[in-house]
């Protein structure tokens, strides 16, 4: 029991470490991902963009620990599908840390076109413009593609086995949903990711997360229904 309490402060801790971290490092990314200037602007706050590197680096890191760090307890509910939330939770740390390299790639070239003496603008322009696509498909990808699907499946299996109080994982599959609908419209254009609807639609996993976060760090996993799948367990064995 001692464990499964570590185990959910852990989980509880990450979940709160990967939302501030995103937070802080697109706020970071500004000057090199935004504004007309940008090939300028990425050199002269070069230090500030590498902090943003880094800040979204804690956040792969906490977005594997809490996968590596959930899977023996889901998996005894649901092995596939713990394994599954393992498998898409590591493909969305992969996606993000493609982001994280397209944006240093992009600051090598604002540093390059800072440097030269009579740069060929049009070819910068459409260097940066390619590293900044890929950015911005990774950030589509990866918080809010894959997060739909991770989120339901992990509320899916604390929805069942009671770990938490219902009303989060219900939270959660409401959450998970309509962050992945909000990726579709972003996907085909209908919205802008960093926009009203975006938020409004991003709001509720992110409210879910939270939630959780504090329940796992306060309360930590229903020892009831872990001692009674324990108990399932070693009848069958």
């Amino acid at each position: 029991m001692n464990t499964n309490k570590k185990s959910a402060l852990i989980v509880g801790i990450l979940f709160i470490l990967a939302a501030v971290t995103a937070i802080i490092g697109l706020i970071l990314y500004d000057p090199i991902l935004n504004g007309p200037d940008y090939l300028m602007e990425g050199s002269k706050h070069a230090n500030q963009v590498i902090l943003g590197a880094l800040m979204e680096l804690m956040l792969v890191v906490s977005a594997v620990g809490t996968a590596t760090t959930m899977f023996p307890i889901l998996r005894k509910y649901n092995e596939t599908i713990a394994l599954w939330h393992l498998c898409f939770r590591f493909l969305e740390a992969i996606i993000i840390t493609i982001g994280i390299i397209s944006v240093l790639s992009l600051l090598t070239l604002s540093r390059e076109f800072a440097a030269a003496a009579a740069p060929d603008t049009a070819s910068f322009q459409a260097s940066g413009i390619l590293l900044k696509a890929v950015h911005d498909w990774t950030f589509l990808l990866g918080p809010l593609f894959m997060l739909g699907i991770n989120t339901m499946l992990y509320s899916y299996i604390f929805y069942k086995s009671k770990l938490v109080p219902r009303f989060i994982p219900i939270l959660g599959m409401t959450g998970a949903t309509l962050v992945f609908i909000c990726a579709l419209l972003v996907m085909f254009g209908v919205i802008q990711q960093v926009s009203f609807w975006g938020a409004i639609l991003a709001l509720p996993v992110a409210a879910n997360e939270m939630t959780l976060a504090v329940w796992l760090i306060v309360k930590g996993f229903n020892l009831s229904a872990l001692s009674s799948e324990s108990a399932k367990t070693d009848r069958a064995s």
